[in-house]
Formats: C-alpha cells, sequence, structure tokens
C-alpha cells in the first residue's frame, strides 16, 4: 500500500479494506445503512478507517444515484439582516433533513454569477431556492431546465413552474397605511429603493393605492440601494423642504432605520411626536432601544419550514407549480403615536 501523504490525498475504501484485511465490498456494506455485514468484519473496518482517517465519500454516492442532496441557495444582498436570518433558518433546517446548501450571491457581475450556477449544475444540485426578486427570470429558467425543483420566495410576479412562496405583501403596506393614518397623519411619504424587485414593488403600490382611497397623494422617494444609507439619503431630500411629511412608510426595516437617524440627527426631530415612521421585515435592529421601530415581521420560520417540507417529500419528482402566501404581522413598538 502506498504511503499517505495528509493533507494532499484522499483515503480510498480499497486503501481501508487492504488495512482492515477484507474486501472492497465489505467496506461498502459497512457503511451502508442496513446492509449485512458481520460484527467482526464490522470492528475491522471500522478500526482501519479510524486510523487512516476515512470517510466516505456522500458525494459520489448520491451521484450514482441521481441524487446529489445538494440545495442551490440563490439571492442578492445576503450581507443585510434579513437574508442573512433567512439563510441561518433554512441552512439549519436542510441540515437536519442531510442536505447540503450551496450559496450563489447574485450581487456580483454576470459573468461570475453564470459561472456559479453552472458549479450548481456541474455538482447536480437537486433543488434551487431563490431568496429575493433581484435574481433575473433567465437564472431561474436555467435551473428549471435543468430538472431541478425550483422553489421561489417572495417573488410577487409569479414566474409558472416553479414552487411560489410569498408573503402578503400588499395587505400588509396597506395595513402600513391605516396605521400613520389613524395617528392623524395626512403627508406621507414612502422611501424605497432602487432594487425594484418585485415585492417592493407590491409594497409600494399597494401603500399608494390605499393612500388614494382615502383621498391622498403620497410621494415615493427612491435615493439607492436598499439599505441605510438610501433611507438617511431619502430622509435628508424628504424632510430638507418647508412642506416636510409627518409620516413614512419604508419598504424595509434597513431604510427606516436611516430614514430615522436623519431626522433625528440632520433635522432634530422627534420620532413620533412630528414624524411617524413603519417599516417592514423586523430585524433584529427593528426592537434596539435607539430605534424601537413599528414594522411587519417576514414569516422567517414558516417559510423555512415549508421548503424543508417540500424538499423533505418522499415523491421523487414533486410536483412543481404550488402557491403559498404567508401574512406578515405587524409589530407594534414606538414610532408611530397612540390611535
Amino acid at each position: 500500500m502506498s504511503e499517505l501523504k495528509p493533507g494532499r490525498s484522499f483515503v480510498s475504501a480499497q486503501q481501508v479494506a487492504e488495512l482492515a484485511g477484507v474486501s472492497r465490498s465489505a467496506v461498502s456494506r459497512t457503511f451502508t445503512d442496513g446492509a449485512s455485514v458481520s460484527e467482526t468484519t464490522r470492528k475491522k473496518v471500522l478500526e482501519a478507517a479510524e486510523t487512516l482517517g476515512y470517510h466516505v465519500n456522500h458525494l459520489a454516492r448520491s451521484l450514482i444515484h441521481e441524487d446529489s442532496g445538494i440545495v442551490c441557495l440563490i439571492g442578492a444582498d445576503i450581507n443585510t439582516p434579513y437574508h442573512s436570518r433567512l439563510l441561518d433558518a433554512i441552512t439549519r433546517r436542510l441540515q437536519a433533513i442531510n442536505r447540503v446548501a450551496m450559496v450563489i450571491n447574485t450581487s456580483g457581475d454576470s459573468d461570475s454569477v453564470d459561472a456559479a450556477l453552472r458549479q450548481t449544475l456541474n455538482y447536480r444540485a437537486n433543488a434551487t431556492v431563490v431568496l429575493s426578486g433581484t435574481p433575473p427570470a433567465s437564472l431561474i429558467n436555467t435551473c428549471i431546465n435543468s430538472g431541478q425543483h425550483v422553489i421561489l420566495i417572495n417573488r410577487d410576479d409569479h414566474l409558472d413552474g416553479p414552487e411560489n412562496i410569498t408573503v402578503d405583501n400588499a395587505a400588509a403596506a396597506r395595513e402600513a397605511f391605516h396605521m400613520l393614518h389613524r395617528a392623524g397623519c395626512r403627508r406621507i411619504a414612502v422611501v424605497s429603493s432602487q432594487a425594484g424587485t418585485p415585492s417592493l414593488v407590491a409594497r409600494e403600490r399597494a401603500f399608494e393605492a390605499a393612500a388614494g382611497e382615502a383621498g391622498l397623494s403620497v410621494t415615493i422617494t427612491r435615493a439607492g440601494p436598499t439599505g441605510y444609507g438610501a433611507g438617511f439619503e431619502a430622509g435628508r431630500l424628504l424632510l430638507s423642504g418647508s412642506d416636510r411629511p409627518d409620516a413614512a412608510f419604508c419598504v424595509t426595516d434597513l431604510l427606516a432605520c436611516g430614514f430615522m437617524d436623519a431626522a433625528r440627527v440632520e433635522f432634530g426631530m422627534n420620532v413620533p411626536a412630528e414624524l411617524c415612521v413603519v417599516g417592514f421585515d423586523d430585524i433584529e435592529q427593528a426592537g434596539w432601544a435607539s430605534y424601537q421601530l413599528t414594522t411587519f415581521r417576514q414569516p422567517i420560520d414558516q417559510v423555512a419550514d415549508h421548503i424543508t417540507k417540500l424538499l423533505d417529500s418522499d415523491d421523487p419528482e414533486p410536483a412543481q407549480g404550488g402557491r403559498v402566501c404567508f401574512h406578515a404581522d405587524p409589530v407594534w413598538r414606538k414610532t408611530v403615536r397612540p390611535k
């Protein structure tokens, strides 16, 4: 048997068999659940495997059976608090059902994204979960055409074919308007971003429609990408004029945090006495003492549980095209005046 070079080569099942003095098939049976192998042989194989540092190549095994166990997670802005929490919830549950997550960050240039996506195809990923509305439909179609089980999250465009998991963005946005309207606010702004994802646009449109039904018009400001900086800049733009808004619906909490800081730091405004603010997502920062933001909670645990249910099905070819919609519950804190 050739000398092993730690860190440079993998230990093979044949090497384990030679050290244990058994056949290669005996090693395979030892590491296969339910396979028949004597206790003496099992003990020899396990001792040899421990000595050599052998681990079963599950990827090679799974590819033989056309089941890699890999789930590709595609998303942009995965460094944001909401997407970080979503990734954490999904990956924990995937591990619990013996799936392996492969993350593709679509925030980069198109060439690097395409190259990363080809890797998931090369590794025969069983499924792809699209975490946000940012990845283009062309990437999603590539995954579908490769035979993957595709699950979309928070894409209100409802592409045909994949499983669609959505949040009722429109209902939450309409409720946000009524929160502010009941608080006596009449000059209301919407703070959004230039991302233009389906879920953000749905929140904008539903809020604007609810305001129109009440005889009010709203100003929509998109000062940059979906982040704290864009919210701060929106605050500077909206609050520097003589006709300041007395309320704002921010389509994400990060935008709301930036907007509130601009109002308080740049203009010395009191929230909520002079300015009411409602966000969306219920990220950790929303509950911090410096913000205490009234917002809507994304049903992250429900979404992650539903994904697990879809991927842990006994059906080898699960039906695609199903849709489920979860409600985003309001979380009352201190940025809206009492009714």
